[in-house]
């Protein structure tokens, strides 16, 4: 569907570049609410997923809590306080830093790796949404994207 009938828009944009940001919003709304209904099941929010996935990147090494803030696509995410919560669920596990006792060391346990397995295979019918595009689409829609974060 268009997106000015999704947004029930009856005056045009300025130009198509506005409309492509309105799109891009519109769109990871959209995105974000599906990914939150296939990671429902499992108890993860969006955020401890994007936690589980970047761990699970590093594994076997352990990644500590500003890294994993570093890594992480919402920028804004007290990433301490979701590891806390990945930590009461068992999917994590932390330990001291050995080269430095300040820091503490994060690292994926097997039940976090058993979870995001469970979790890929209900992903596929998440990226069924996706068979809108083919892959060379998908391909110059990360082009553009990458070009116009710069």
């Amino acid at each position: 569907m268009r997106l000015e009938e999704e947004i029930k828009q009856g005056k045009g944009f300025q130009s198509q570049r506005h409309k492509a940001v309105v799109n891009i919003m519109f769109t990871d709304g959209w995105v974000r609410g599906l990914l939150t209904e296939v990671l429902k099941p499992y108890g993860l929010t969006n955020q401890q997923y994007n936690v589980l996935r970047i761990l699970r990147g590093s594994s076997p090494e352990p990644l500590s809590t500003s890294s994993i803030r570093e890594r992480m696509l919402d920028k804004m995410s007290d990433a301490s306080r979701i590891v806390d919560r990945l930590y009461k669920k068992r999917l994590v596990d932390r330990k001291t830093c050995k080269a430095d006792k300040r820091l503490v060391d994060i690292f994926i346990t097997k039940e976090g790796l058993n979870t995001l397995e469970k979790i890929d295979s209900a992903m596929n019918s998440f990226h069924l949404n996706l068979d809108a595009i083919t892959e060379e689409e998908a391909e110059t829609l990360n082009s553009l994207l990458d070009k116009l974060r710069g």
